[in-house]
C-alpha cells in the first residue's frame, strides 16, 4: 500500500520501519528532518511537508506528542487527502478531540481511526504493541492487516474517541502500578533485601505486573534511559485528569501519582524513562 507516516520519534520510527519491512511503500515526515531521514536506509521516501507525504497515500498514520500536534497534522493533511482514504492517529490525545477530527474528516469522505498504543519502544520495535481502536467498524476492518504488523493485541473499542478513552484507562493502570513497583523495591532495599532476588520471588505471583518485571530491573540498576518519556506520561495523566473531572470520576491514587511525576519533572527527569519515578521516592527517603 501507499502509506504516509507523520511523526518518526521514539515510537513512530520503529512502527514505520515495520511497515516498510512488510513491503509497503512509506513516505515519512517529521518536524525534525534528521529523524525522518534515518528511515531512508530502510526504504522510506522522506517528504518535505505533511502535504507532500500524504499526497497519493491510501492510508495516513500520525504518531505525534499531543492533541494540538495531531490537530496541526490533520489541518496540514486535509487538503491533500483524497476521498475514500483512511487516516489513523496512533498518538494519545483527548477523546473529544478524536471524535471531532473523525467528524470533520467524515464530511470529506475520509475515514478516521483513533488507535493509541501501549507497550513502549520495545513493543514498537518488536511489533507487540497493544492497540485500542475507535472509529467506524468497517474502517477498522480495513486497517487490520496493517495493525497486525504493529501490534500483538488489537481491539476494536467502539465509535470515534473510544480508542483514546481506553488508552486513558490504560494509563491509570500503568501509572499506579508503576508507583507500586517503585514503592515495593524501595521497601525491599530499606528492608535489607537483595532487590533482584525480590523480583525473582514476587515476579510470578499475585504481585506480578509488566511494570515490575520489565521496569523493575531498570529501577534497581538506576537505568533511566527512556522507553517512554516521563514528559509524555505527564501529558497522558493530564488528559486522564481532564476526562475524570468531566465525568465526575474520583481517581485519588492517580492524582497522587500525577503529583509524583510532576515532582520528577521538577527534578529534571522529564526526558528520562518513566522508571525514573524511583528517583523521586529516593529523594523523599533521603537515599542516594
Amino acid at each position: 500500500m501507499e502509506i504516509a507516516w507523520i511523526g518518526t520519534g521514539i515510537m513512530g520510527a520503529p512502527m514505520a520501519r515495520r511497515l516498510l519491512r512488510a513491503g509497503h511503500r512509506v513516505r515519512v515526515f517529521n518536524r525534525s528532518p534528521a529523524k525522518a531521514r534515518a528511515l531512508a536506509a530502510d526504504g522510506a521516501v522522506v517528504a518535505a511537508s505533511v502535504a507532500e507525504a500524504v499526497h497519493g497515500a491510501e492510508v495516513t498514520f500520525s504518531m505525534v506528542p499531543d492533541t494540538p500536534d495531531v490537530e496541526q497534522v490533520i489541518a496540514a493533511a486535509t487538503p491533500a487527502l483524497a476521498a475514500g482514504t483512511l487516516v489513523i492517529d496512533m498518538s494519545t490525545v483527548a477523546p473529544a478531540a478524536a471524535a471531532q477530527m473523525a467528524q470533520a474528516l467524515g464530511q470529506r469522505n475520509v475515514d478516521f481511526l483513533d488507535a493509541p498504543v501501549s507497550g513502549g519502544e520495545t513493543g514498537a520495535i518488536e511489533g507487540s504493541l497493544t492497540i485500542m481502536v475507535g472509529g467506524k467498524e468497517e474502517a477498522f476492518t480495513r486497517a487490520q492487516p496493517l495493525f497486525e504488523h504493529l501490534g500483538r493485541r488489537v481491539t476494536y473499542m467502539g465509535p470515534a474517541g473510544s480508542g483514546q478513552m481506553t488508552k486513558l484507562v490504560n494509563q491509570v493502570a500503568v501509572a499506579v502500578t508503576l508507583e507500586a513497583t517503585v514503592e515495593a523495591l524501595l521497601m525491599a532495599e530499606r528492608g535489607g533485601l537483595d532487590p533482584t532476588r525480590v523480583l525473582e520471588a514476587i515476579g510470578a505471583g499475585a504481585a506480578a505486573s509488566w511494570q515490575l518485571n520489565n521496569l523493575g530491573p531498570k529501577i534497581i540498576a538506576r537505568d533511566y534511559r527512556p522507553g517512554f518519556f516521563i514528559q509524555l506520561l505527564r501529558k497522558d495523566l493530564r488528559l486522564v485528569g481532564e476526562a475524570a473531572r468531566q465525568r465526575h470520576a474520583p481517581l485519588p491514587a492517580t492524582a497522587l501519582v500525577t503529583a509524583l511525576f510532576e515532582a520528577a519533572a521538577a527534578q529534571g527527569h522529564d526526558r528520562d524513562g518513566t522508571q525514573a519515578l524511583a528517583a523521586v521516592l529516593e529523594a523523599l527517603a533521603g537515599a542516594r
